[in-house]
């Protein structure tokens, strides 16, 4: 009667000669069921399974129960399938399997109440009872703790287990087999029972639905049967895909719970815990495609591979292959691949990420360059963090600080396919603008600048090519106090770093949020040869564009200044720039170690994804720097505050020891030298020593090589004279080792001394076969065995000694071949070698060498000035030694590693003033004058130690000590010997003074720099609190909760900052609130 009411004509005509008890019944022939149980059924109902057919004998398996029947034709078996799981193997021969159930949704679809199983009750105890025992005994299911870990791995039954997870449908899970915990899968249980997952509400249905509405699954407009031996019917649906035989075959191999559902449509869902399968498609599913999508990943999945590829560099390839591990251990090659698809979803949601973090979330507003990421929020931002009010142009405090750099990790291939690109947030990060980027490139030719320094790999590799990198590595531009990447300021190189592509860089970096600002401190690795033509070719280029009134002071980092010329100290190192604080200029170098962590996964990526992913990479370290800038503040501060007084007194204590009339000159030398270094960075050679220095005998050498040849001197002959200087060296410094190590070295060192006394043997050799040509030795002069009975010195040895150790025995008037015969005797350290010297001064006068004796005495007071420089170095560091490092020694390791160093330059000490020695007796041998000889004077043993107060800036006994000859043989003989020290005080006291206002600047600075922290998240805070009230006027109540949660965060972080400002400073409030 319900059935004609509905007008249900076909399920009339079949209710009219239905003679079964049960509402459905399927037939299967020929098929092998996998363990499974059904869905739609009641556990206290009996199914009956009859099969007929011709077929070898047969097991029906009931695993829960660890039971086999034998499933013979003609076995009747009444069983029930909602509650044990049961499956049919394979046979050959012809079967045939009748199956009568109940099933609910018959009931339903014809609007009949269920029928209470009134002739069952009595058994629903025993089968609860056996329940309950094999849940303990043999437990069917339990959570396998892949991905994340759950807080309790439990066992359960069936049931429970669809219970437990249907707010959890991405956990794994085992079932029991009867020996063992074998993988299984959420889904398959799903597709036997036609539970749907509910996403809302907890995970339990919508209050609001029917009670008996049943909302169809994905890709179905009414719900499917299973078959008994595990076959899907048709039913009401005439499009549901059936298996045959062959497709069995094909997946046979593959274990149950990684195969993909049958005969339903379905979504791949990619999460933390594995590789899913489910019918439903909602909330916090990520499609791999708009268009029919089949895959899906969890918002989960997706901030898990982003935090992994951000702080580990994970790359997408190794992270979905953890994915296959979490789904399957021991089958990872047969789940199903989504390593494409997954990239694709990162990249959108890398931008849907930045988009909401921005406050696009509509994505409607036009796009600026770089309006998707963040910048430093304690740099000077017009607008931003520093109020309208503020003077930006008379103070120093404004001054945006810059520094520039190159990294060759950063590498990328050649693309295949480069016209198949697609651009989804193209210079909206810090990577700039592609087109505009490459029509530059295009425009600008690359001019070589030479460099007047020394041969730095960034100016001489600028052009060199790399034939299969697309890109060799990015340069960038980042806030110099802070070490945060300036928005849109990050190039590609072609070859090396080149000028064309930092000037695109600097530029673009110096258009950011500069409204108003005039000054600019720009730190880059070469900037001594870099600086010098960068207003003419940005003035030459129409793409790029600086304010002409902009003034940047160039300066170079602490660690690389000292691998220029000795000039460049002064003229760029931060501690000589005015307005730059406490800085190393260095702090780019520690970003990219940050920036490397995915520099090697983005090698082969297309352009778009490779810019994508280092956009996001960068953004990350500025928002890391951001929320931790207070803190960094702090720090800072502390350390400035105990610096600053420090510097102040180590600098009164030298303006004490100087008159008035010295700090007014010295003053106005700095000052004027500061004004006018933007224009002319020689003036800060103020900062140095203004005291002619001695030449050095490479100097000498090159002097005389660039004088046109004299009469009778051949050409090289200087030359060859100073390799006979660097010989006779090498001889006095192996006879220190040798002596130093005693009668009885190891054979270490034993061999050592034989390698260098074999390598000196074959340099005499080569310079006595150039002797005979430069001192016009004929063939008569062949090697003489007369010998005067002497035994030749080792020199060196007591150099420290002895002070006659060194004597002239190897230089008087001998003849050319009594020299040269001692010469070329074995002894690799015997002192004659065929110089000039040796000969005495009348002997080159008769022989006319008198003008090769002339290049010797210049190159041999070259020598001695290098020794003598030498010497006080190394007196000066042992001093400094025994000051900070002999003296505070509190054990007995550290006091070993101290007298080890003291060892260690004694050992200097010897070498210099040996050579030293040795030129001198060249000199008088060579016929030097009185003024020579008065200007190198003899070396005494007493000359070799020197006070610590006379090397103590500021020492009490300073003006009384009394330092060596050699320490003042450059200063003018007209200077008062009161005061021999004038020059190295006034050095001392503009370096001090110097230390003591950068430490000024960096308190001054930090402190502002908090306001300018406070205000800009203050700004941040107002921006969202927009976006709230107008997300909440437009109706869109999700964005209106993100820009209330984003407005809360900003809040919090201004408060936190100034609750670490008052802490430190409690009688002092900066703050201004609504700025």
């Amino acid at each position: 009667m319900e059935a004609k009411r509905r007008e249900d004509v076909d399920m009339s005509s079949v209710l009219a000669c239905w003679n079964s008890v049960y509402n459905s019944v399927s037939i299967m022939v020929n098929r092998a069921t996998p363990y499974h149980t059904d869905v739609n059924g009641r556990e206290p109902w009996l199914d009956m399974l009859v099969t007929v057919g011709d077929y070898p004998p047969l097991d029906f398996i009931v695993p829960t129960l660890n039971l086999r029947f034998r499933y013979n034709p003609g076995t009747v078996i009444a069983m029930s399938g909602s509650a044990l799981e049961h499956g049919v193997g394979h046979t050959n021969g012809n079967r045939a399997c009748l199956a009568y159930y109940m099933r609910h949704n018959v009931q339903q679809s014809v609007g009949v109440q269920l029928c209470p199983p009134s002739n069952l009750k009595d058994l629903e105890p025993l089968v609860n009872i056996k329940r309950r025992a094999l849940s303990n005994l043999y437990p069917p299911f339990q959570e396998a703790q892949k991905g994340r870990p759950t807080a309790k791995r439990g066992t359960s039954c069936t049931n429970c287990c669809r219970t437990t997870h249907a707010s959890h449908p991405f956990h794994r899970i085992q079932q029991w087999t009867g020996n063992f915990f074998e993988d299984s899968a959420l889904h398959m249980d799903y597709l036997q029972t036609g539970l749907q997952l509910h996403l809302g509400h907890g995970g339990a249905p919508c209050p609001s639905a029917s009670a008996n509405e049943v909302p169809p699954l994905s890709g179905q407009s009414r719900p499917t049967t299973a078959g008994k031996d595990g076959d899907q019917t048709k039913g009401d649906r005439q499009d549901t895909p059936t298996m045959d035989d062959d497709e069995w075959e094909d997946v046979d191999n593959i274990p149950l719970h990684l195969r993909p559902p049958v005969g339903s449509k379905h979504l791949t869902i990619v999460d933390v815990t594995g590789v899913h399968f489910v019918l439903l498609f909602r909330a916090k599913l990520c499609p791999s495609t708009f268009d029919k999508p089949s895959t899906a990943f969890t918002f989960s999945v997706l901030d898990d591979f982003l935090r992994d590829n951000v702080e580990c560099g994970t790359s997408g390839m190794n992270y979905y292959s953890k994915l296959r591990r979490v789904t399957s251990n021991v089958f990872p090659h047969l789940v199903v691949d989504r390593y494409r698809e997954l990239l694709w979803v990162a990249r959108q949601w890398r931008l849907l990420k930045l988009l909401k973090w921005s406050g696009f979330q509509d994505n409607m507003n036009p796009s600026k360059d770089g309006d998707l990421v963040i910048f430093c929020a304690a740099c000077p931002q017009p607008g931003i963090n520093v109020g309208p009010t503020a003077n930006l142009d008379e103070s120093w405090k404004y001054t945006r600080a810059v520094v520039m750099d190159g990294n060759f990790k950063a590498e990328h291939m050649h693309e295949r396919r480069p016209d198949d690109q697609v651009w989804i947030m193209d210079g909206r990060g810090f990577m700039v603008r592609n087109p505009p980027y490459q029509a530059y490139l295009k425009a600008t030719p690359h001019i070589t600048e030479k460099s007047s320094c020394n041969n730095h790999k960034a100016i001489s590799q600028a052009s060199a090519s790399h034939g299969k990198l697309n890109s060799t590595g990015v340069g960038a531009t980042a806030c110099v106090r802070h070490g945060c990447f300036y928005p849109h300021s990050v190039v590609d190189f072609q070859k090396g770093e080149r000028q064309l592509n930092m000037d695109y860089s600097l530029t673009h970096a110096l258009s950011y949020n500069m409204t108003g600002i005039g000054n600019v401190l720009c730190f880059y690795d070469i900037n001594c040869t870099y600086m010098k033509n960068l207003r003419r070719r940005i003035e030459s280029s129409d793409l790029l564009h600086l304010p002409p009134s902009l003034r940047i002071t160039a300066g170079i980092g602490m660690w690389h200044v000292h691998g220029h010329k000795k000039e460049c100290y002064t003229r760029y190192s931060p501690l000589f720039i005015k307005g730059a604080g406490w800085v190393d200029g260095e702090i780019i170098e520690t970003l990219w170690s940050t920036l490397n962590i995915v520099s090697a996964s983005t090698c082969g990526m297309t352009s778009p994804h490779r810019q994508e992913l280092l956009d996001f990479q960068m953004n990350d370290s500025n928002f890391m720097k951001m929320i931790r800038m207070a803190d960094s503040l702090s720090r800072k501060l502390k350390t400035a505050r105990a610096s600053v007084v420090l510097a102040r007194d180590a600098f009164e204590r030298f303006n004490k020891a100087i008159t008035p009339e010295q700090q007014r000159n010295w003053g106005r030398q700095e000052e004027t030298a500061l004004l006018r270094r933007v224009h002319d960075p020689s003036v800060m050679d103020v900062f140095e020593i203004q005291l002619k220095k001695a030449p050095t005998v490479h100097a000498v050498e090159l002097r005389l090589l660039e004088k046109s040849p004299r009469p009778g001197v051949h050409h090289g002959a200087a030359s060859w004279i100073t390799h006979g200087l660097a010989i006779e060296e090498a001889e006095i410094i192996l006879n220190i080792y040798r002596k130093d190590n005693g009668p009885n070295p190891s054979e270490l060192k034993k061999l050592t001394i034989a390698r260098r006394a074999e390598k000196l043997s074959a340099d005499r050799s080569r310079f006595i076969a150039d002797g005979r040509i430069y001192l016009q030795v004929d063939d008569e002069f062949e090697r003489s065995d007369e010998s005067d009975g002497r035994t030749d010195l080792m020199l060196g040895q007591d150099t420290l000694d002895d002070e006659d150790a060194v004597s002239n025995d190897g230089y008087s008037d001998s003849s050319l071949v009594e020299v040269f015969g001692r010469a070329s005797s074995n002894n690799p350290t015997s002192p004659y070698l065929p110089l000039p010297s040796k000969f005495g001064s009348a002997y080159c006068k008769a022989k006319k060498l008198h003008r090769l004796a002339q290049m010797e005495l210049e190159l041999r007071m070259g020598q001695a000035n290098d020794a003598l420089h030498g010497l006080c170095l190394a007196l000066a560091d042992k001093a400094v030694i025994f000051r900070g490092v002999v003296r505070p020694a509190t054990n007995y390791s550290m006091r070993t590693r101290a007298w080890q160093m003291i060892h260690s330059i004694d050992t200097s000490v010897k070498q210099c003033a040996a050579i030293y020695r040795q030129c001198r007796l060249a000199m008088i041998a060579l016929g030097a004058d009185s003024d020579i000889l008065d200007r190198y004077q003899e070396l005494q043993k007493s000359h070799l130690s020197a006070t610590v107060a006379a090397f103590t800036q500021g020492a009490h006994d300073h003006r009384d000590s009394h330092l060596p000859w050699f320490w003042t043989m450059d200063i003018p003989k007209d200077t008062d010997s009161k005061s021999w020290l004038s020059e190295f005080y006034r050095i001392h006291w503009l370096r001090a003074k110097a230390a003591k206002d950068r430490w000024e600047e960096e308190n001054k600075l930090v402190t502002s720099e908090f306001v300018w922290v406070v205000n800009f998240f203050q700004y941040r805070a107002k921006r969202w609190n927009e976006i709230y009230m107008a997300k909440k006027l437009a109706g869109n109540r999700g964005a209106a909760c993100y820009a209330a949660r984003q407005q809360a965060v900003y809040d919090r972080l201004a408060e936190q900052a100034e609750l670490i400002w008052q802490g430190m400073n409690p009688d002092d409030n900066p703050f201004h609130h609504g700025m």
